[in-house]
């Protein structure tokens, strides 16, 4: 059994008709505050250049350039910040990099604010996950798990030919940022369970995160096919701001407030 009683109320967690075309933005936003200072830091300590100071180091003119400097970002984030449980989705990225720890998707905001900042326009595409997913991290604690986590999934703009593999020519999606999805699902070391040292953020260098079902997996693992925990495609949204205006965060004000101090600070890593 999963908690209903830390979710909001009032809310109709259902795909929002009509939206049309979400084109993405490198704009700054709340959230993704990519001038602010630590995020500078960053960027220099990876060799990327930010795409509103004069270019003195880097080449991001293609999508194979712009894949690579968005691995390279993946690997610092995932050695450098710590990975925990918070549950404040709307934290600054400048607030995650000065804490040197953060949920995984805090860390994937850091990845997008990355992106952003180098001239690389990102989206999301708004996920409703069952709370069963993340049942092995709590296995003593279910009935505080949300029975619906609200998730926020990046997808990166590129203009031009992406390597072979991927399956989209213009949008890239995290799940796809080191190789197609079969490709990775054919990887060693099965797919994700969410179980152990490793999370979901660092899952993604090594094995298919598939949402859709679309994957061919190993007859003997099917690990890397989580569609069915998907309760709801909520579409895609300019940033992650706009989906959690729309849809909330996964838990309600007060929970937040009351499990943030102590979450915050448990390790996600083992």
């Amino acid at each position: 059994m999963t908690s209903s009683l830390l979710t909001p109320r009032g809310r109709a967690r259902t795909r929002t008709a009509d939206r049309g075309t979400v084109a993405g933005s490198t704009a700054p936003t709340q959230i993704l505050d990519w001038r602010h200072p630590n995020v500078s830091s960053l960027l220099r300590r990876i060799d990327i250049p930010r795409i509103d100071l004069p270019a003195d180091s880097g080449d991001l003119s293609g999508p194979a350039q712009r894949i690579a400097a968005l691995r390279r970002a993946h690997r610092w984030i995932a050695a450098a910040v710590r990975p925990v449980y918070s549950v404040q989705d709307e934290r600054p990225v400048s607030e995650v990099l000065r804490r040197r720890r953060g949920s995984c998707s805090q860390r994937l905001a850091v990845l997008e604010s990355v992106a952003r900042a180098s001239g690389v326009a990102t989206r999301v595409r708004g996920l409703l996950v069952d709370g069963t997913f993340w049942y092995p991290r709590f296995p003593r604690v279910h009935r505080l798990v949300p029975h619906q986590v609200v998730l926020a999934w990046p997808e990166f703009r590129l203009d031009g030919p992406v390597p072979t593999g991927h399956h989209s020519a213009r949008w890239l999606p995290v799940s796809e940022l080191f190789g197609g999805l079969d490709e990775l699902s054919e990887g060693s070391g099965g797919g994700f369970t969410n179980i152990g040292s490793e999370t979901l953020f660092e899952a993604l260098s090594r094995t298919a995160i598939d949402w859709d079902g679309a994957t061919v997996c190993p007859a003997a693992d099917t690990a890397c096919d989580l569609s069915g925990y998907v309760l709801a495609d909520l579409g895609h949204f300019d940033s992650r701001d706009e989906l959690f205006a729309h849809h909330g965060q996964t838990l309600c004000g007060m929970a937040r407030m009351l499990a943030e101090p102590i979450l915050s600070r448990r390790s996600a890593g083992g």
